[in-house]
């Protein structure tokens, strides 16, 4: 939406009745693991994916970050698009396309249609995060907000945990293509259940902000594309640099003239309010450095050390198994003792986490037992700043509104894009400066998360 009026959307739509909470949590839940999936099941077997195609890694790593890359692209409108068409319609939608991307992906016959097809799974996925968060937040109270919020980090950590293993064992025992044929029943299940279970709410009828939200469209797609391309052979260094140029210049442009009007396609003041921009920053620092790890150790492990796919996707599996087992018992620790100390110890471990893989694999650690251990203090420390940052979100000014969830959850994949193109430019001799720099993220994540003063819940 524009948010063209000055009132919240979770204000101005009624809350549903005779929901059946049970079947509606699963339809969103369902939808949030199939789409974590989808983003993550290609890491493990992308060195296999690679060589089928007789590409260099650095191209292969398009594979990963193309449904990133369009995800965080796609984001700011998704919130606009999820009150246009109601939440039920856009989820049904996306669910739609990412089934098409998927068919695709299986049948790709070059390197460059699967990436084309990678990025119509990410413009897919891209409705989901704003659409489920949307329903969650208007169908469960506030006083439960952290608990589900928590639910929902735990279906993230699911998706997060399976992937990868099944990716590894699918690919060595039927070929990376089996993978998405399995994807595509799964995705028509996921598409049926929502369908039965998620009840139809009112579209809101409203004009677009078409010079602000095309201006942060542009800015973002420019940005994006400059940062992934910087790392490609045969991309010269001007042309990225003219991106990230034309691409500040275009946000400019949203910040201009966002101020100047009074239907905004989102008013830029409210994200410097302290709540939306350290749950937003929290959450770009966890998916960077989550990005970061779920490509560069797989790649670091199959290639430098030698162990096979199957080992390292079950290797892998305890940083998201350790996350989806914690973000519960974290949503219930965040209403306890509040969101912000739980955030603030999330990203001081990110730090440490980083610092040491840093070390680690700028040494050429080859033993499996101190990596293990570095992916489990990992995934402590996402499931520490996911959910009290998403709590935050959703409680925030901005987060009332469309647009202000979709920029949110930009953030978290403009986090996972950047932290993707990082492995493709630090691959293989700098992955001790990529670490080194993600843990420098993560500290200044942390220093921001004491800005501001700690204010009442919404």
């Amino acid at each position: 939406m524009s948010d063209t009026t000055t009132e919240p959307v979770a204000a101005t739509l009624p809350v549903p009745q005779a929901v059946r909470r049970g079947p509606l949590l699963v339809a969103l839940l369902g939808a949030t693991v199939l789409g974590t999936i989808s983003n993550n099941i290609v890491n493990v077997p992308l060195r296999q994916i690679t060589e089928d195609f007789a590409a260099p890694v650095t191209q292969g790593v398009l594979v990963a970050s193309a449904s990133v890359l369009v995800l965080a692209v796609a984001m700011p409108l998704t919130g606009w698009i999820s009150d246009r068409l109601g939440r039920r319609r856009t989820l049904l939608l996306a669910l739609s396309v990412l089934l098409v991307g998927t068919v695709g992906a299986a049948v790709a016959p070059t390197l460059g249609l699967l990436v084309v097809a990678r990025a119509l799974q990410g413009l897919g996925c891209a409705a989901v995060p704003v659409a489920v968060m949307g329903t969650l937040a208007r169908t469960w109270p506030a006083a439960q907000r952290s608990r589900v919020m928590g639910t929902w980090g735990a279906a993230n950590g699911v998706g997060q945990a399976i992937g990868p293993p099944i990716g590894g064992l699918v690919a060595d025992a039927f070929g990376w293509r089996a993978i998405f044929v399995g994807l595509a029943p799964l995705t028509v299940a996921v598409l049926v259940v929502t369908w039965r279970a998620m009840p139809r709410d009112p579209a809101v009828r409203a004009r677009i902000d078409g010079l602000g939200s095309g201006s942060l469209t542009v800015g973002v797609a420019l940005l994006m594309s400059a940062i992934t391309a910087a790392p490609q052979p045969g991309v010269p260094g001007w042309l990225a640099a003219a991106g990230v140029v034309l691409g500040l210049g275009s946000l400019a442009v949203f910040v201009l003239t966002s101020l100047r009007r009074s239907d905004p396609f989102i008013d830029p003041r409210l994200l410097v309010e302290v709540r939306w921009l350290r749950s937003a920053t929290g959450v770009f620092v966890q998916q960077s450095s989550l990005a970061a790890v779920l490509v560069a150790v797989p790649l670091y492990l199959t290639g430098v050390i030698g162990v096979s796919a199957s080992v390292t996707g079950l290797l892998v599996f305890a940083l998201p198994l350790v996350w989806a087992v914690l973000a519960p018992l974290v949503g219930l620790l965040a209403d306890r003792v509040g969101p912000r100390p739980v955030l603030r110890t999330g990203l001081g471990l990110l730090v440490a986490v980083d610092a040491g893989l840093a070390v680690a694999l700028g040494a050429g650690v080859r033993h499996l037992l101190p990596l293990a251990a570095l992916l489990v203090a990992a995934g402590v420390g996402i499931a520490l700043v996911q959910t009290p940052a998403l709590t935050g979100a959703t409680r925030s000014p901005a987060g009332q509104r469309g647009a202000g969830l979709g920029l949110f959850n930009m953030m978290r994949f403009v986090g996972a894009a950047v932290g993707t193109a990082a492995v493709a430019a630090a691959w293989p001799d700098g992955l001790a400066w990529l670490f080194g720099g993600t843990a420098a993220v993560a500290a200044l994540g942390l220093g921001i998360s004491f800005v501001g003063r700690e204010m009442p819940a919404a």
